[in-house]
């Protein structure tokens, strides 16, 4: 069920969605097509962010990357650093950014729901965890413009999903409270931040189950 942060909450007056896993396919499937063109699985890829993370300020090398405070070619090659040794050899990662996205497909029921929220007169915002060097390729794949009034990248921002102050960026661009905003995302983590700020929020599983509990949200 869609869960609200706040004790009273007023009438919804705008939507913020994420963008993958969402308004996508899940985002599993282009770790698992990265892990069918490069041989390297995706229990790697994540003990090689972790080794990374160790090696340097703590903090996983793909959370930089969606700040902007690193760029693509640096994160890969921070990959490749990591993966070199349990592999045994230097893997090239050549067209990452293509291969992933290529795995990816709109999710339609929901970018028609997204269409009916708008139509409804709601305000409609995108809050993405994204990379800059990624964007030409996702806007391809989405009407985003078309839909959405603002898009909140955190690339561009320089914060992340659960940092609160990326919920903040969003709610100065739409200019409402956190009570007035349904959240749809789909990490519980992401989600359970934006209920502390006030926000409703609806946890993406499946599009059924996620539609349901949006409509309910935007009818009670």
């Amino acid at each position: 069920m869609a869960e609200s942060g706040a004790a009273a909450g007023g009438k919804i007056e705008a939507v913020v969605s994420d963008f993958g896993g969402v308004l996508t396919t899940p985002l599993m499937g282009s770790f698992l097509a990265l892990q069918d063109e490069h041989g390297v699985s995706v229990e790697d890829f994540g003990e090689a962010m972790r080794a990374a993370a160790a090696a340097g300020d703590g903090e996983i090398p793909l959370y930089k990357l969606e700040r902007g405070d690193i760029t693509e070619p640096e994160f890969l090659e921070t990959l490749r650093d990591q993966l070199e040794g349990p592999l045994g050899h230097r893997p090239k990662l050549h067209r990452f950014r293509e291969i992933f996205f290529a795995a990816l497909d709109p999710n339609e029921p929901m970018i028609d729901l997204m269409r009916e929220c708008k139509r409804s007169g709601l305000r409609m915002a995108m809050l993405t965890n994204n990379v800059q060097e990624w964007e030409p390729l996702w806007r391809t794949m989405l009407p985003v413009d078309e839909i959405f009034e603002t898009v909140i990248d955190s690339g561009y921002v320089g914060y992340r999903k659960p940092e609160r102050q990326i919920y903040d960026i969003t709610l100065e661009r739409l200019g409402l409270p956190a009570t007035a905003c349904l959240f749809v995302d789909d990490l519980e983590v992401n989600c359970e931040a934006a209920r502390e700020l006030g926000f409703t929020a609806v946890q993406y599983r499946e599009p059924e189950q996620a539609i349901a509990e949006v409509r309910a949200a935007l009818a009670g």
